[in-house]
């Protein structure tokens, strides 16, 4: 396991209501914060055209974190939806994830509430990193 992270619940509010909205598609988007905390969510346009895959839009991307640079924020990571299945990694979750060291945060909006989970990328691999809401 990775170091314990802090998440505002508005944060994961966010992210709850963006899974439920985008449904049956994934939804993604970017973590906003500093340290171990991520104080924001945003949304970006999910850019598969497979409904069972998502691919954060690259503009999205660059302007998140344009965005968060000028208030003294990075983006920590990034979410997803599993919207019928599990927030477990898939392979193809583990042969897409790019940034080492960054955050996965997978939402299933299938149960309510929502189950939540939290990774990191570490030498490859999916850590599980503990979370609290805030």
């Amino acid at each position: 396991m990775s170091r314990e992270c802090r998440i505002a619940l508005e944060a994961l509010e966010h992210i709850v209501a963006h899974a439920r909205e985008a449904r049956p598609a994934e939804c993604c988007g970017l973590l906003i914060g500093s340290g171990t905390t991520i104080t924001e969510a945003v949304r970006a346009r999910n850019a598969s055209q497979d409904p069972n895959r998502f691919l954060i839009d690259p503009q999205a991307h660059i302007e998140a974190r344009r965005e968060a640079r000028g208030r003294d924020l990075e983006v920590l990571g990034f979410y997803h939806s599993h919207p019928h299945t599990l927030p477990e990694p898939s392979a193809t979750d583990l042969r897409e994830a790019s940034y080492p060291d960054h955050l996965y945060l997978i939402v299933s909006p299938a149960t309510d509430p929502a189950e939540i989970r939290l990774f990191r990328l570490v030498a490859g691999n999916f850590l599980g990193v503990p979370f609290i809401a805030m």
